[in-house]
């Protein structure tokens, strides 16, 4: 017999009996009617359910809680600075030892999320806004048509694509990517509503009013033509100054186009900011190199958004009111 496996209920029993005893594994083997390989199998083998001998931790729950509320307090402090505040608090630690510590709570460094800082003023508003649309339906958004400018820049970051490349070809300009001080970049103005997406506008200089309301008479209407035909509608922007100047209240007054009340500093409430971000991830891998070839690349990529994508991002509207109540007010995930 060559595998624990082999033996028998008794002969183990043997081998346990013997070994507490302090028998030698030849004798034990003999005893038992097995090999001496088995017997050191299976005595390691119920070795490894014992507890482990090792180090004494250098911390006590006492550190660890301590740690973990100063991780909590300040969530922005790298690993060096948590490491002296909380040396400073008494602990004995290495950095090496509060790093893993800190894994050990789950704590983990990662890119933070960005939203807007709200006052008081504005959640309230944000949460009367939601209560208000709390009862909307789908086929009343569906009559929403939602609107966003969003910047685009050419990217030569870390992201992208990787190169093959042989050991001393680093400056090879075959396996080089370019890059610039000052990436070109392009503000782009959008619509979108269940039905689809409309054409894109892309804005040359700053916008105010006048040039707002140039958008809105070449690219918005000819988007309502094509998303609504005759139907009726409901545009919606957000409160930048261009957006709610007189003129451009009176601009939708003369065309007979009513506006969506919307709080402000909502991008979380607005489902084209989703759009845009759908945009961004596609085009990640692209690599324009020059401003007209971005434009080139962003239409291509909005022509490629769907009406069913656009359907999903509308019918998200009645679970972002729900998140901004329960939150109330405050920013949302979305």
């Amino acid at each position: 017999m060559g595998k624990t496996s082999d033996l028998t209920a008794v002969q183990k029993t043997i081998i346990d009996t013997l070994h507490k005893e302090g028998k030698t594994q030849k004798v034990i083997a003999k005893e038992a009617g097995c090999s001496q390989s088995s017997v050191s199998k299976h005595i390691n083998r119920q070795a490894k359910g014992q507890k482990k001998c090792g180090r004494k931790k250098c911390t006590s729950s006492r550190d660890n809680r301590t740690l973990q509320r100063i991780v909590t307090t300040n969530p922005f402090k790298n690993v060096g600075e948590i490491h002296k505040e909380w040396t400073a608090a008494g602990v004995s630690a290495s950095r090496t030892t509060t790093r893993r510590l800190m894994k050990d709570m789950g704590f983990r460094c990662r890119i933070p999320c960005v939203k807007p800082l709200l006052n008081m003023k504005q959640r309230k508003k944000r949460l009367a806004w939601a209560k208000d649309k709390k009862d909307w339906t789908d086929a009343e958004w569906s009559k929403v048509m939602f609107s966003d400018e969003s910047k685009f820049c050419i990217s030569f970051g870390n992201q992208g694509p990787r190169v093959w490349r042989k050991s001393g070809e680093a400056q090879n300009p075959r396996c080089m990517r370019s890059s610039v001080k000052f990436p070109p970049s392009v503000m782009v103005w959008g619509a979108m509503s269940s039905a689809g997406v409309g054409p894109l506008c892309f804005l040359r200089s700053r916008v105010n009013a006048a040039v707002y309301q140039e958008v809105l008479e070449h690219f918005m209407l000819p988007a309502a033509d094509q998303l609504y035909g005759d139907a009726d509608f409901t545009f919606q922007q957000d409160l930048a100054p261009a957006h709610s100047a007189k003129t451009t209240s009176t601009w939708f007054k003369d065309h007979g186009i009513p506006v969506l009340d919307w709080p402000a500093n909502s991008p979380d409430l607005n489902p084209i900011e989703n759009l845009w971000g759908i945009v961004k991830r596609r085009m990640q891998y692209a690599r324009p190199n020059n401003a007209e070839e971005l434009k080139t690349t962003i239409r291509a990529t909005w022509a490629l958004i769907t009406p069913e994508q656009c359907h999903r991002l509308i019918e998200s509207m009645p679970r972002r009111i729900t998140a901004v109540i329960e939150a109330k007010g405050a920013p949302t995930k979305y």
